[in-house]
């Protein structure tokens, strides 16, 4: 660990000494240990960035001696997709976008998705999976990873690390992939992929990459590496925040976030009831609770609170609680003795959402990224009980500045307030109004599009 230090040190050195300049003072150096991109416009402005080659051009390029992965010869398109499982959400999003490529180039795409640091990682980095399910249930540990990996210095000195250890793996799995176009949807596979590929493709990367953001409100500052040609983001504040780390606005591209396939068209909201008869529910005032893929969030304690709160109330009303993989409350709801009026429907994990949703009028969830834009597309508000430190503050903004929920974090609290919007009809039809304004139904489509465009034709996506 030694050299990765050294090095790490001395490049921080020297990107901040500078030729010629004045020493610095103490704020100066505090202020370009935090904020690096900030010191950005005062280099010396770099060589043109590389264009994407079309297929032909990249053929040509081989011929003349540039060493390049084989590619394949079944006549299909070959797209690697770069993830891990921290989360649902990045999986979800590769799947989603591998779907809406095949819809619009059917048979003309081989897609693989890859966990590249849990299949090809080196320890202690094969172990994020577990590690974020860990710090997921203990958010001070959450924060404390967030901000070591925002500090520009240990994040320098952790990406020394990883390319000194999982560099050639990682390398082998894009070789043997042998792919025609490479798309990252997680924020750690940046830049050891990139250095892979330049590698691969003879010192200078021929083979295009692109970078989904799955991060809806804020992100991390690894999402947005200038060597990748293109990266999409979902909402103005990524978008901003892309510029402050010194993408060139020319490679950033603003769509929404990939969504699952039922979630592609905005919901009537005239087949609600027809989605509650479907699914068996009570045709009353109905909030969805959902935690997440694992269930977590505290949402038991919510779902007793609100259960309590509806019960109060006395209004007739329907308590959907999804669970996921959470066994343990599952059973612990499903034997529970719930107030008069209040129907609950206990769930485990479910594959149709965009049901559950449509049938629903509002949803109690963490502030994951991808449920807020699902939920979005069914018009519904949202009230929020908890996020991540850092990772999922931006969604609170997004949801509280867009007009469309709330954020509130004691259960007794979560409950009063949704029981005062059920008690005002008003209210929860410009609730519902302002989360359809914030919809990005299309945003799947219109990504894969951009993706093929650039496969097939090598033509750069409209902004």
């Amino acid at each position: 660990m030694r050299l990765p230090v050294c090095l790490a040190l001395l490049h921080c050195g020297n990107a901040f000494r500078g030729t010629g300049n004045p020493p610095r003072t103490r704020a100066a150096v505090v202020r370009y240990l935090t904020r690096p991109q900030d010191f950005i416009a005062a280099r010396p402005a770099r060589a043109p960035a590389r264009p994407v080659l079309t297929a032909r051009e990249a053929a040509a390029a081989t011929a003349e001696g540039t060493a390049q992965a084989p590619k394949n010869n079944n006549g299909k398109k070959k797209v690697l997709f770069l993830m891990s499982d921290t989360g649902g959400g990045h999986r979800a999003s590769a799947k989603a976008l591998v779907n809406a490529l095949d819809r619009l180039y059917p048979g003309r795409v081989e897609a693989e998705v890859v966990d590249i640091w849990t299949e090809h990682g080196a320890w202690p980095y094969k172990n994020f999976v577990p590690w974020y399910a860990l710090m997921a249930k203990r958010t001070f540990l959450w924060r404390m990873l967030w901000y070591y990996g925002r500090f520009w210095p240990t994040r320098k000195l952790q990406e020394l690390a990883t390319r000194f250890t999982c560099g050639n793996q990682f390398g082998k799995c894009i070789r043997a992939a042998k792919p025609d176009m490479v798309v990252s949807v997680h924020p750690l596979c940046q830049d050891i992929p990139l250095r892979q590929l330049a590698k691969i493709d003879g010192g200078s990367r021929t083979t295009p990459f692109v970078t989904v953001v799955t991060d809806l409100g804020s992100a991390h500052n690894t999402w947005f590496d200038r060597r990748s040609d293109y990266t999409f983001v979902p909402s103005d504040s990524l978008e901003q925040m892309a510029a402050r780390c010194g993408m060139p606005a020319s490679k950033v591209i603003k769509r929404g976030l990939p969504l699952r396939e039922g979630f592609w068209d905005l919901t009537d909201s005239k087949i609600k009831g027809e989605m509650r008869t479907k699914l068996g529910l009570v045709d009353v005032p109905t909030a969805l609770v959902v935690g997440g893929g694992d269930g977590v969030g505290g949402i038991a304690k919510v779902a007793i609170a609100l259960g309590n709160s509806l019960g109060a109330s006395k209004v007739p009303s329907g308590l959907v609680v999804v669970c996921g993989k959470n066994e343990a409350v599952k059973k612990e709801l499903t034997e529970r003795e719930w107030p008069a009026g209040v129907t609950p429907t206990i769930l485990g994990f479910v594959d149709n959402m965009d049901e559950w949703m449509a049938a629903a009028d509002c949803i109690v969830t963490k502030a994951g990224p991808g449920t807020i834009a699902e939920a979005a597309t069914r018009g519904l508000p949202c009230l929020l009980s908890s996020h991540l430190p850092g990772q999922e503050f931006g969604n609170v903004k997004f949801v509280v500045e867009g007009g469309f929920g709330a954020f509130v974090k004691q259960p007794a609290k979560i409950g009063a307030t949704l029981a005062s919007w059920f008690g005002d009809l008003k209210l929860m039809e410009r609730l519902s109004a302002k989360a359809l304004e914030a919809a990005r139904p299309s945003a799947t489509l219109d990504i894969a599009r951009d993706i093929g465009g650039l496969l097939f034709e090598g033509t750069a996506p409209q902004a």
